[in-house]
């Protein structure tokens, strides 16, 4: 097909320049284009047969970084087709997150500007490294270049290392490997009262005595093993993955990110050598690409399913290399199985980054019932058509569980399930002024009123929810979640809860047979509130 945007060869990276990555349709291979360091997304990233295997590959400070750990600041990145070949400048530090930023880094006082440079090379990438400087005294063997791979595609899958193998575990294991922290290392920024001001490291720190992810460098897990080529998952030629170090001065070791971050990877890292700049460290990286393979068709429906009247589009995701999708199959499924009811056009929609898309309209559908659509070999999950559609199960679940599991400030137990305990009662003190925390959070004079710094606010260690997995509170989130509340008991006349919250044991309890909450508006001042009022169903609740 001449309008693909991805060739296919035998055992060859090719550079697209216009994607700006190497691919050989099997494998692509990625520097420095997609960056979100903390979320495992950054540096050289390889996406093996449409699962991204591994990524991070770049410069750090130490093998297992957390998402709090010093990242660089991107200078330049340069693709050159001709030579295919990308280019990476970066720089440590990054002044705008040198203990500042929303989630500011503590920075070990060391200025270093480093190439990566990704080559293809046959059916491998050539990965160097060069300073601008060599590494002054303290930092031999600390910084290193690391490749994380995602745990998910690892467990229980076996890994060689120069003949010996062994098996990627479920959980971290020991021994545990102690460490000089480079947090000692690091320089304490003016403290001023401007609109960006610097974090208090040592605030920051805490006491060094409780775990602090920001501060989690000191005590790793050691090696699983170490040499100069390893090969993860050699039983399997869609995900098996080859490195090789060509620096003969360092190794390969790998390592297990989970032992001092919960959110940690498995890393393949080398730390640089002494005393050198040019070609510091050099890495061969070959994926297995398996010849041929084409990304299954995905055919996607409404998880809600439809009402009869409503429009009814389904969206294809096909490889790219595929034969054009005539059409898509409507399946009816019944007590005595299924039958196809009809046949429907799939109409291009084009190309995004590295698919093809089709839509496909069955708005004319209007019969109750459950359905499936079969396209291209793939078939859709079941869905419903039908007018109670959104009756339960859809909007529902918001309010009958993730709001009442992520309520903060209490103990939330559903059934014989504690979800978690009692939380946060140390809430609710104004910050130190202008103390740059995580999560953007910084005090100002303004926000003080009449209460001073390190002084307890009335009221305020009540409620709320926790943001995401952090288990924190963000003002902006609470606000905003409350005023979409609002809006729905406004409009909808949303009356619905399942929860039962104590409010001097500081216990909720989710249960459907205990009560059921109404929520009530009240308009004063042009302001809204929220008052939720306690109808109990049956029995005194369950604390």
């Amino acid at each position: 097909m001449e309008d693909t945007k991805m060739a296919e060869t035998e055992n060859l990276l090719l550079l697209d320049e216009r994607l700006g990555y190497f691919s050989n349709h099997s494998v692509n291979v990625m520097a420095f284009d997609d960056i979100y360091p903390e979320g495992h997304q950054s540096g050289v990233s390889i996406l093996m047969h449409g699962r991204r295997i591994a990524t991070c590959g770049d410069v750090r400070f130490e093998p297992t970084p957390g998402q709090w750990q010093p990242v660089p600041k991107q200078l330049r990145r340069t693709v050159d087709g001709a030579d295919h070949t990308i280019t990476t400048t970066l720089r440590y530090p990054d002044e705008e997150r040198d203990l500042r930023g929303g989630n500011p880094m503590i920075y070990p006082d060391l200025e270093l500007v480093y190439t990566v440079t990704v080559r293809a090379d046959g059916d491998s990438v050539i990965v160097s490294v060069d300073l601008d400087r060599p590494l002054p005294d303290g930092f031999e063997n600390r910084l290193c270049f690391n490749l994380e791979l995602f745990p998910g595609a690892m467990f229980d899958r076996p890994y060689i290392m120069d003949g010996r193998g062994g098996i990627f575990p479920r959980q971290p294991n020991s021994p545990l490997d102690r460490r000089e922290s480079l947090l000692e290392r690091s320089g304490h920024r003016p403290h001023d009262n401007s609109d960006r001001p610097y974090a208090d490291r040592d605030r920051l720190l805490g006491d060094r005595r409780s775990y602090n992810p920001i501060a989690a460098d000191e005590w790793i897990a050691a090696p699983y093993a170490e040499g100069r080529t390893l090969t993860v998952c050699p039983d399997d030629p869609l995900t098996r993955l080859t490195v090789r170090c060509l620096t003969e001065e360092t190794c390969l070791q790998l390592y297990d990110g989970r032992m001092n971050h919960n959110n940690g990877w498995f890393v393949i890292s080398s730390p640089i050598p002494e005393g050198k700049t040019q070609g510091a460290l050099c890495w061969r990286i070959t994926p297995n690409a398996v010849p041929g393979w084409r990304s299954p068709t995905v055919v996607q429906v409404s998880q809600v399913g439809y009402h009869p009247a409503q429009r009814k589009v389904a969206v294809l995701e096909t490889d790219p290399l595929d034969e054009a999708v005539d059409g898509a199959v409507l399946y009816r499924i019944g007590s005595d199985g299924e039958e196809a009811v009809g046949e429907y056009p799939a109409v291009r929609w084009g190309d995004f980054l590295r698919y093809r898309y089709y839509h496909v309209d069955f708005t004319g559908v209007r019969g109750e019932g459950l359905y499936r659509l079969s396209a291209n070999g793939a078939t859709s999950s079941i869905f419903r058509i039908s007018s109670t559609v959104y009756d339960r199960g859809v909007w529902q679940p918001v309010l009958e569980y993730f709001l009442p599991v992520q309520m903060c400030h209490m103990r939330v137990q559903e059934k014989y399930r504690v979800w978690h305990g009692l939380c946060h009662m140390d809430d609710a003190r104004m910050a130190p002024l202008w103390l740059n925390h995580f999560d953007s959070y910084v005090q100002g004079r303004s926000a003080l009123g009449r209460y001073q710094p390190g002084q307890h606010v009335p009221g305020l260690d009540r409620g709320g929810w926790h943001d995401a997995g952090d288990y924190d509170l963000r003002v902006e989130s609470q606000s905003g979640e409350v005023y979409v509340l609002a809006l729905a008991y406004e409009e909808f006349g949303v009356d619905l809860d399942t929860a039962t919250v104590d409010q001097e044991k500081r216990g909720c309890c989710r249960s459907t047979k205990i009560l059921i909450c109404s929520l009530l508006r009240i308009q004063k001042k042009k302001k809204l509130y929220l008052r939720r009022e306690l109808i109990y169903a049956e029995e005194k609740h369950i604390p």
